[in-house]
């Protein structure tokens, strides 16, 4: 007992430090977010007639987006979520730059019945480190 009452801090870093990495492996199943890595995207559009939404503000999506994907900022989705009802029985794949506001984003469009909405797991940062093209 002395052991622990000694080492409160370090104890409490420890379990605050893996309850962290626990919630940032299982947060995504726990919110129902359904991520694809690359080679599963380029499925989802090549075989599936996947609609790409990309997520990232304006300037982010001009800089550099998947071709042919429509652009909605996520502060705007809500807003805007009626421009996509008529593909709600296709899959949608969700991209921002590093996967977090696309996670975002599906879990909004879950909500409005979209069930094949899909987070690309990082982003269209791990989009371009997979040498896949870009649009500009």
């Amino acid at each position: 007992m002395q052991f622990i009452t000694s080492n409160i801090l370090p104890i409490f870093i420890a379990i605050f430090s893996g309850s962290m990495l626990l919630w940032s492996l299982l947060g995504n199943r726990i919110r129902g977010i359904k991520e694809v890595d690359c080679n599963a995207a380029l499925q989802l559009i090549n075989h599936k007639n996947a609609l790409v939404l990309d997520v990232r503000e304006d300037s982010e999506y001009k800089a550099g987006h998947v071709l042919n994907s429509k652009s909605i900022p996520l502060g705007k989705l809500k807003e805007r979520i009626g421009e996509l009802e008529k593909h709600k029985e296709r899959p949608v794949l969700i991209i921002c730059r590093t996967g977090n506001r696309s996670g975002n984003a599906c879990t909004m469009l879950g909500k409005q019945g979209f069930a094949q909405a899909y987070n690309l797991a990082g982003g269209i940062t791990a989009w371009h480190k997979a040498n896949l093209p870009l649009e500009k």
